[in-house]
């Protein structure tokens, strides 16, 4: 979110800055709405202290002019809550501002390609999907999930489960035991104003699941994301400049309504209701964002390393970002039977975007700051499995084991 005081000073710079982000700043809205609220605080303001003078004089007929004085004071908190309410949605429905090396582009087309990593296999047969190499013994059974959940939804059975949490395991002791990261175990039904903080709430509301409960006033959400609970383990505090950086993982289910994705990758596990993901989130002093970023892609990349699966590493432009991202890399790997790279992990730094809507900060010598957040994919597992199937398979229609996970599963050479 954004500064309110720096919306005001800089509204063509900010306008100029959120038409790279794909949105049209409507400053006459926001000017309007800003200074009539600003009038009515004046307002309350000088009626207050009218009221003040008033009540240090033991005239009674000040008594009556006191009590009128309060009456109005009143209907303007009324005005000026509705007025404030109108910013706060302006304000909370801006995105975040790109960082300067950010490519500027409305669209997927304007990103940068900043390196391939990995050897594409030449097989020398005909390749098979992973919905293909997984119907074998319902492996990878869609068809009991549609009786159990409906569509975009998968069941998983015998060494394909036991795969998953193969892979789950591994990646976690990677980002553990190598990087430093601090194992989470959290929640998965989180409040509004957790979603809110991370920037889930208002704009993106459709997508989420929520849980509906009976006589209850609170709303409640499935995480679509891990990053929602772990950036928010920082909400509402004064940290310690000495305690800074703070690495979190965490693998958990992920739960997206996927409202805007109609008609796209209908079939297999590429983009599902509830799947699982390694999550990670840096809590860092906003001036070290961009290193925690590269630190944090290179922890990502070592799992694809580790795995001898082909990827790429793509600098999405201004119009490809996540809401409260300001600068984001994604990771893309190579999918067989699609023959093209599809994302696997998105890595963003969000500056002090999510600090400011959580009320997380940190102390200087200069007084309280807020943080900076940073969260990436290390990895989203079902899009993991999908590439370590494909590339990975054999013309029986077998899968070999990556040398590095073998001990995760039974030691076992082939699925």
């Amino acid at each position: 979110m954004h500064n309110l005081k720096d919306l005001r000073k800089n509204l063509e710079i900010f306008k100029k800055k959120f038409k790279d982000r794909n949105l049209d700043f409507n400053i006459e809205e926001f000017d309007k709405a800003d200074k009539v609220n600003r009038e009515l605080i004046n307002k309350k303001e000088l009626l207050e202290q009218e009221k003040k003078k008033l009540s240090k004089s033991k005239e009674k007929s000040n008594f009556d002019k006191s009590k009128k004085i309060s009456d109005q004071i009143d209907k303007i908190l009324l005005d000026q809550k509705k007025s404030q309410q109108k910013i706060d949605q302006i304000i909370s429905n801006l995105p975040n501002i790109a960082n300067e090396d950010v490519p500027v582009g409305k669209d997927e087309s304007q990103n940068k390609l900043i390196k391939k990593a990995g050897k594409i296999k030449d097989f020398s047969f005909k390749t098979k999907s992973h919905v293909d190499l997984g119907s074998k013994n319902k492996g990878i059974d869609f068809d009991t999930s549609i009786k159990l959940s409906g569509s975009r939804f998968v069941v998983l059975r015998n060494k394909f489960a036991m795969l998953e949490r193969a892979l789950i395991n591994f990646m976690l002791d990677t980002h553990i035991n190598e990087f430093k990261y601090t194992e989470i175990s959290p929640p998965l039904i989180v409040n509004e104003d957790v979603m809110f903080g991370t920037g889930q709430l208002p704009k993106f509301e459709e997508d989420q699941f929520e849980i509906k409960f009976d006589n209850s006033k609170e709303r409640k959400f499935l995480i679509p994301t891990a990053e929602v609970v772990l950036t928010n383990l920082v909400r509402k505090s004064n940290l310690n400049s000495n305690e800074l950086p703070l690495r979190y993982v965490a693998s958990t289910p992920c739960f997206r309504r996927e409202a805007g994705s109609y008609g796209k990758d209908t079939k297999g596990m590429m983009r599902q209701h509830q799947f699982y993901k390694v999550e990670l989130v840096s809590i860092v002093e906003p001036k070290n964002c961009i290193s925690e970023l590269d630190r944090m892609l290179n922890c990502a990349e070592e799992i694809l390393k580790k795995l001898e699966i082909p990827y790429q590493i793509v600098l999405l432009s201004s119009g490809d970002m996540g809401f409260s991202a300001e600068k984001t890399f994604d990771i893309e790997v190579w999918i067989p039977s699609e023959k093209k790279y599809r994302e696997i992990s998105s890595c963003s730094s969000c500056g002090s975007f999510q600090a400011r809507r959580m009320g997380a900060k940190y102390k200087t010598s200069q007084g309280n700051e807020y943080v900076g957040t940073l969260n990436g994919s290390g990895l989203a597992v079902g899009r993991l499995m999908i590439a370590l199937l494909e590339n990975n398979q054999n013309e029986d229609g077998s899968i070999s084991i990556p040398t590095i996970l073998k001990k995760y599963m039974n030691n076992l050479d082939k699925i």
